[in-house]
């Protein structure tokens, strides 16, 4: 006998076996499992979304006080050596 066929028979008598008593209830069980699951997902995508928001808002608030994007007037530079009492 080969080795496919020796698998074939091990399935053969793996499906000749009557099933398995399936718990009462277990379809509803799966089910709320998977409103639970999509609600939190839901809920993570929503809470990422408003981080994601405030996070603009707060560099936006931020550019707009600062104005990163203008250059430097001259003469503001500090010195590169702070000067000492002497």
């Amino acid at each position: 006998m080969s080795g496919y066929d020796r698998k074939e028979d091990e399935v053969r008598r793996m499906l000749a076996v009557p099933y398995s008593a399936v718990p009462a209830g277990l379809a509803g069980q799966a089910a709320e499992r998977g409103r639970r699951l999509l609600r939190r997902r839901r809920a993570v995508r929503a809470a990422a979304w408003v981080l994601l928001l405030a996070a603009v808002v707060a560099f936006c608030a931020w550019a707009a006080v600062v104005h990163p994007w203008a250059a430097r007037p001259e003469g503001t530079v500090p010195p590169v050596f702070p000067l000492r009492d002497r």
